[in-house]
């Protein structure tokens, strides 16, 4: 880079032309050198009755974005007003981005009352001319960011639907990206992690009480959880495609995940006391709500709440007010008791001690078998119409069995996770946080009627 030539800026700190001249490594092939840049922008300069000046000189740089020593520090002396006018041979010397072009002009130039002149295309943003040229200029600059874009998209995309990373950019935990091949590849240590943390959330942990045990912020420890990534898929915008990367969770593992944050999610807003939203009047089945009295804390019908009439189902309901202590006592002495008689447990959540799902799939043995001996009668051309009938009544009992096997098997996820909640609850339950509090209630109870002085608890039976 060419410095300050005191014999031309004959002005002192009163600089007034800026002459910018730029050549790539490719300098010969471009036709001027940086000399001859030099003596024509001097001599339009001069015709310009401009007499003080100032070189800004890139040797040896591409125009392709403004990261070059001289710009920059042409575009400062712009900002301090040292400069009245720049000059340049040609546009492409400043840049050969319409886009960055069009930025010096407008956020430099422009903004810092600072003319324009390129010498080869007769370009000077202080006559009307060269004011309607920065439209055209911002036209095509709109045009190229756009297209760019439109490419960029295009590609990414394409990676996305071949299975491979996007690359760049923040890689997803617990992966690190390989660029030979494109893909993710887990670390090892990073997995262990994540599982931890996926075992702390859906035993009742929140993002913030995990991101404390685990050094994190809350919305990151959120964001890896839930990433889709993790099952070996690849996000893309609003799509998602089979990844050519391991998964680190298992799809079984990942619903049960987003099952717990969607109870979580519609259960935000009543988390303020343990049983919001879980107690019910007895008279006329309108919810009770929460309500500071004084000192106290009660609990009442909002049928008895005139100020929401939405809530209102009885509006002469004369229903007890309880202190919300008795309500929750009550409720937590019976899930304690519970927890310290597995045998009262099984029998309050009505878990069956015969094993269904046996006897499920050996009837669905039995109906496979029965339909391929019909097909056999059919191939024979035996009783093909009767058949074919039998045959359709075996499938929607097949289908009948299958779901019930399903969800035979969600039931079972759902009680072992009840089963490890109610274990030993009594004993913990008074150093957990309020977010693990209410994921046991949420989890376990379905409602509370309070009628007169009596209180029912209904349990979530699966």
């Amino acid at each position: 880079m060419e410095s300050y030539n005191p014999v031309l800026n004959k002005g002192g700190n009163n600089i007034k032309a800026g002459l910018y001249a730029r050549v790539s490594t490719d300098s010969q092939l471009e036709g001027y050198s940086i000399d001859a840049q030099k003596e024509f922008l001097i001599s339009y300069a001069k015709s310009k009755d401009y007499t003080e000046f100032e070189f800004y000189i890139d040797g040896g740089y591409s125009g392709k974005d403004l990261n070059r020593p001289a710009i920059q520090r042409l575009i400062e002396d712009c900002k301090n007003h040292k400069i009245d006018a720049v000059f340049v041979f040609k546009l492409d010397r400043i840049s050969r981005s319409q886009r960055d072009t069009l930025y010096l002009i407008e956020e430099v130039f422009n903004k810092y009352d600072v003319s324009f002149i390129s010498m080869r295309e007769n370009f000077d943003t202080s006559s009307p001319f060269g004011k309607a040229m920065i439209g055209v200029l911002s036209v095509f600059a709109q045009l190229e960011r756009e297209t760019i874009l439109e490419r960029t998209r295009i590609g990414l995309k394409k990676r996305a639907e071949a299975g491979l990373w996007r690359g760049g950019g923040k890689i997803p935990f617990p992966y690190r990206y390989d660029r030979n091949t494109g893909t993710l590849v887990p670390i090892p240590e990073q997995v262990e992690l994540l599982h931890k943390m996926i075992s702390l959330y859906i035993s009742g942990k929140s993002f913030n009480a995990i991101g404390n045990i685990v050094g994190m912020d809350e919305s990151m420890v959120e964001t890896r959880i839930l990433s889709i990534t993790n099952t070996g898929k690849v996000p893309y915008r609003d799509e998602v495609f089979d990844g050519q990367h391991e998964a680190v969770v298992s799809d079984e593992l990942y619903e049960e995940i987003l099952r717990v944050n969607k109870v979580r999610s519609r259960e935000k807003y009543e988390r303020h006391y343990l049983l919001s939203g879980k107690v019910y009047c007895g008279d006329c089945g309108a919810k009770y709500r929460y309500q500071k009295w004084g000192k106290r804390l009660i609990m009442y019908c909002y049928s008895q709440q005139k100020s929401k009439p939405k809530y209102i189902k009885d509006p002469n309901c004369k229903n007890k007010r309880w202190d919300t202590f008795e309500v929750e006592d009550a409720v937590l002495e019976e899930l304690f008791k519970m927890s310290l008689d597995i045998d009262l447990f099984k029998k309050t959540f009505n878990i069956a001690t015969v094993n269904v799902k046996n006897e499920l799939k050996t009837r669905l043995e039995e109906i496979k078998k029965q339909i391929n001996n019909l097909l056999n009668f059919i191939a024979s051309g035996i009783a093909v119409d009767e058949t074919n009938k039998k045959i359709t009544e075996l499938e929607k009992e097949k289908e009948m069995i299958e779901e019930k096997l399903i969800s035979s098997d969600q039931k079972e996820k759902d009680n072992k996770v009840s089963l490890d909640m109610i274990t030993n609850l009594k004993a913990t339950w008074f150093d957990m946080d309020f977010d693990e509090q209410r994921r046991i209630i949420e989890h376990l109870i379905d409602k509370v009627v309070v009628r007169d002085n009596e209180i029912n608890i209904y349990y979530n039976i699966y």
